[in-house]
């Protein structure tokens, strides 16, 4: 089937939400990943024997639909039953046929599995209900756990394809390019440069030919939002960049993925055949004089190459390193033809602000910095996953509200926003707004919208020196001052949290900081010292307690820590067996001895111990 018109996709439209809306029961299995690392695929192929084997009027086989990443990736498995919305979490195989007897048979509601308020206790049945849910604006993720990505019936049912039929067959080029500049949309890729811009310069540059492209090299520890919108809504990606080809006259576009993502992969390939094959990719869609078409680049897991030149270079089959920016990618990009080049996130937004217009898309977020932004909340917190909200919504909402606080009843010590070339911010900063400018003005960044949380057991020198070691591993080494200037600064945090640093190196490290950031070539380079910059803002004390009194707060560093058992010990024996070399002893409910001479300082004692019966000193 090829659809040649906008009436034939109309009606191809209407069928499809015909015939999706007369599933009245659906059963609604996420498959992101990590509710497949917990066994998701067993409760999905387990959903469908039961089913199978009852033979229920009104609920056939077919209402199992696997979709993509919920977002609540802590509750994994998570099934939701429509149309009652019942959520359940933690889903295991065995626990299929209760579901099926109990409450698609029987309308009874099972307790156990329901969502459980950490702070009332209660139990939640409606996921509209979850704070983690409730306080969501979702419009990049608006299909996410809601529709098979396999289906590009799915997409269509609920409204898929709307933005580009419009741009399409109702909207000049160059009005497309003014409702996207209208709209206020940065790149959400870190960059936060205005994606209406972009495609205006682009669009302007006379030339044989204009590509677009798709960053999908998400690299960031603690990062995983494009992976989710490319596994789970691949359709919305597609129609995004179709919806640029048009504004910028571009018949050739390119996906590029990281190799860790096997999963978005697959499914972004069956998107574009699927695509193909109804006419939504190929040659005239839609009758239109638009012929697209678009590919997946795998990337080879180089961090470097989620910048933009060094992406181009390593899609052109090239090595992939930067180049001076003076030569913008919209003029010379791929194969030095003008190229548009915007994140997963960018582009599934556009189809939305095409569709109801920039007017409802600035109705969210702030003047400088409208939309919703997505993030990823990792790390020393309650209700890790991804969560969509409003631009300019604190850090303490997003955290607390929004993530449940940190667990174990801990402190909230700092968040890393920005991936490692962000930034680490003090608790002092929690009601500042998550929006591009007040991000950058207190030492850290946007980025991607990778979150992670600290509590008070971390040491920010570690912190820093994990992260500049990411840093160094993953530098192009094309520039000198990123090459040598990352790994002396790398050198110079272990040092210092082996004991061994002085004073002076700090000053040293903030001569050198400054020298990288001027002289780097790259994003990577110039922003590179931030792990080391921030924490030493918020953290110096941290940083003259491992120089001057040879201890490490946050009881990391071994070299610097001892660890004790005091009189709280209750002999619950968790600690006896998770030391890895049995310099712990004791009988159950008598206090434990710690044999200094075979201590390791490895921390798993202090780790599972719940009594607070392990000193650091």
């Amino acid at each position: 089937m090829r659809i040649e018109s906008i009436d034939q996709l109309n009606q191809w439209r209407e069928k499809c939400r015909t015939e999706f809306e007369a599933q009245k029961r659906r059963i609604l299995i996420c498959l992101g990943t990590a509710c497949r690392a917990n066994g998701a695929i067993e409760v999905y192929e387990e959903f469908k024997k039961v089913l199978a084997e009852k033979n229920i009027n009104d609920v056939s086989v077919e209402a199992v639909t696997k979709t993509g990443c919920h977002g609540y990736c802590a509750l994994g498995p998570l099934v939701i039953l429509e149309p009652e919305g019942t959520f359940y979490t933690k889903v295991k195989k065995i626990n299929i046929p209760e579901i099926v007897e109990k409450t698609i048979e029987n309308g009874e509601i099972i307790q156990r599995l329901l969502y459980k308020d950490a702070n009332t206790k209660k139990r939640v049945a409606d996921y509209n209900e979850i704070p983690f849910y409730a306080r969501q604006q979702r419009i990049a993720l608006r299909n996410a756990g809601n529709i098979d990505p396999n289906q590009i019936e799915h997409y269509i049912a609920v409204g898929g394809y709307q933005g580009m039929a419009k741009a399409l067959t109702q909207m000049k080029p160059q009005e497309v390019i003014d409702e996207v500049s209208k709209s206020g949309l940065r790149g959400r890729g870190g960059g936060g440069f205005p994606t209406g811009r972009k495609w205006a310069t682009c669009a302007k540059v006379e030339s044989d030919i204009h590509y677009v492209i798709c960053n999908g090299d998400e690299g960031d520890p603690g990062a995983f939002m494009d992976r989710t919108l490319m596994g789970s809504d691949p359709h919305s990606v597609l129609e995004g960049m179709i919806i640029c080809a048009h504004a910028v006259g571009s018949i050739k576009g390119y996906i590029y993925v990281r190799e860790e993502y096997p999963l978005a992969v697959i499914n972004l390939k069956k998107a574009i055949e699927d695509a193909r094959e109804f006419g939504l990719l190929g040659d005239n869609i839609l009758g239109s004089d638009l012929c697209f078409d678009i590919q997946v680049n795998r990337g080879g897991g180089a961090f470097v190459c989620g910048e933009s030149s060094a992406l181009m270079k390593s899609v052109a089959g090239e090595i992939g390193e930067p180049r001076a920016k003076y030569i913008h990618s919209v003029v010379q990009g791929l194969y030095n033809k003008p190229t548009v080049l915007n994140n997963v996130e960018s582009f599934a937004t556009v189809p939305m602000i095409i569709e109801k217009g920039a007017d409802w898309f600035t109705s969210f977020g702030t003047p400088k910095s409208p939309g919703t932004k997505v993030f990823s909340l990792a790390g020393k917190i309650m209700n890790s996953g991804l969560v969509e909200v409003p631009m300019g919504i604190t850090l303490r909402e997003i955290i607390f509200d929004i993530g449940g606080g940190i667990p174990n009843k801990r402190k909230f010590k700092a968040v890393q926003t920005g991936g490692p070339s962000g930034g680490c911010l003090p608790a002092e900063k929690l009601d500042l707004p998550c929006d591009f400018d007040s991000l950058t003005a207190a030492g850290s960044m946007m980025g991607s919208g990778g979150m992670v949380i600290m509590d008070d057991r971390t040491c920010m020198v570690e912190i820093a020196r994990y992260f500049l070691g990411f840093l160094v591993m993953e530098s192009c080494g094309k520039c000198v001052p990123c090459r040598e200037g990352l790994y002396q600064l790398y050198q110079l945090c272990t040092k210092i949290c082996e004991g061994k640093g002085t004073e002076e190196d700090l000053e040293l490290m903030e001569k050198l900081s400054k020298t990288i950031e001027i002289g780097s070539l790259c994003g990577l380079g110039k922003s590179g010292p931030n792990p080391f910059v921030s924490t030493l803002l918020y953290f110096r004390d941290e940083y003259l307690a491992h120089i001057r009194d040879k201890k490490c707060p946050g009881g990391v560093c071994r070299n610097l820590i001892t660890f004790t058992i005091n009189d709280d010990c209750t002999g619950c024996l968790a600690c006896i067996k998770a030391c890895p070399t049995e310099a712990i002893t004791g009988e159950k409910k008598k206090k434990h001895i710690l044999d200094q001479e075979l201590c390791t300082q490895c921390g798993s004692c202090y780790a599972v111990c719940k009594f607070d019966a392990i000193d650091i000193t």
